[in-house]
């Protein structure tokens, strides 16, 4: 607690000075609720939780010899390429037919109003997606971001082919 002390009377005559009070505070009580808060707030802060994104895998069948097909009219195939660009094609790529390579980008007019067009001509439409060596991990996570906005719920991971790194090789992009 707070102190004032005052010094003894020397006894000496004649005038009469002001007694000099020395104030001396105890610092404890104050430390210990300094400490006190500190701990009740740090214990009753929320931290912050990691962001997660739901993934669903597809339960695998128990007969590994059926495997179903794709429509060609079904597909809607994506390529997460370098330097942030993705590119599209409709259809599933064979050695005969080439379809047309397009260029996008990942802003909300670029593929997100892709995959809208798409799916508002067809709703059963299969979005394949298949990320470049060359690709960053931000893509994968934006193109999977882009699924779950547009409200996409048919969509595959798969790896790139060499028909498709032909068909970006030969677009020149």
């Amino acid at each position: 607690m707070a102190e004032i002390q005052q010094k003894a009377d020397s006894g000496k005559g004649g005038k009469k000075r002001a007694k000099k009070m020395s104030t001396r505070m105890d610092m404890t009580p104050m430390v210990d609720l300094a400490f006190l808060l500190l701990t009740f707030f740090m214990l009753t802060t929320t931290f912050s939780k990691p962001t997660v994104m739901q993934l669903n895998m597809p339960v695998k069948p128990k007969d590994q010899t059926e495997q179903t097909e794709l429509k060609a009219s079904d597909a809607f195939t994506v390529l997460l390429g370098e330097n942030n660009k993705v590119y599209y094609y409709d259809g599933l790529l064979d050695y005969q037919t080439k379809p047309e390579l397009q260029t996008t980008d990942y802003s909300a007019n670029g593929i997100r109003k892709i995959i809208l067009d798409r799916k508002q001509r067809n709703p059963g439409v299969v979005v394949m997606i298949k990320p470049e060596e060359k690709s960053t991990y931000k893509n994968m996570v934006d193109i999977l971001d882009e699924m779950s906005i547009t409200g996409q719920k048919k969509y595959a991971l798969m790896s790139i082919s060499d028909l498709d790194k032909g068909l970006l090789t030969d677009s020149g992009k």
